[in-house]
């Protein structure tokens, strides 16, 4: 297959369910050349999950609801959140946070430490929160396969493949609490 990262990004912003993804995303894995050791910094940032190999509901991509990855590897930490898409996301959402570690040439070692619901930011900076420990009892990890200012494609310790695009309209700063990992 004849295809671009160009053409797979305006796919994906365009037609998420379209059922070429799949080879399209082989197609850019196939001609990509991860090096985190020199670029871990095209890790960080704001992520929106775009398309999955997944069958769960919550690994697919929805018209109604985010399912972003925050990545700040530089102070080893990030945060998978999931919230309903619009104006309403920023009132309440389900989060998982993680001390991330660069453990390899394309590999993102995972250690999901507390999770739960996050609410507003309330005057001040403080954030409503319930979270708890979490107990993970594996290891966890992030094959990142192709790696650009824009997409990132990657396979999960679980054998799934996802393909994420960069929100620059969302900062690290407003989704990542300092709390996490400090």
């Amino acid at each position: 297959m004849n295809v671009t990262t160009d053409d797979l990004i305006q796919c994906l912003r365009t037609e998420p369910r379209n059922t070429g993804i799949g080879e399209m995303v082989d197609a850019i894995e196939g001609a990509s050349s991860v090096d985190l050791r020199r670029d871990s910094d095209l890790l960080s940032g704001v992520w929106e999950l775009r398309w999955s190999s997944a069958r769960q509901p919550w690994l697919k991509q929805s018209t109604w609801l985010e399912n972003l990855q925050v990545l700040d590897p530089a102070n080893g930490r990030g945060m998978n959140l999931l919230r309903l898409a619009g104006p309403l996301g920023a009132l309440a959402a389900v989060t998982v946070e993680a001390e991330l570690s660069i453990d390899g040439p394309s590999r993102v070692g995972v250690r999901f430490r507390r999770g739960g619901w996050s609410g507003p930011t309330l005057p001040g900076g403080a954030r409503l929160q319930l979270m708890k420990s979490v107990n993970q009892s594996f290891p966890a990890w992030l094959e990142i396969t192709a790696l650009t200012t824009t997409l990132r494609i990657c396979r999960g310790n679980a054998g799934t493949t996802f393909a994420l695009l960069r929100r620059d309209d969302l900062a690290l700063k407003d989704l990542l609490p300092a709390s996490v990992m400090s």
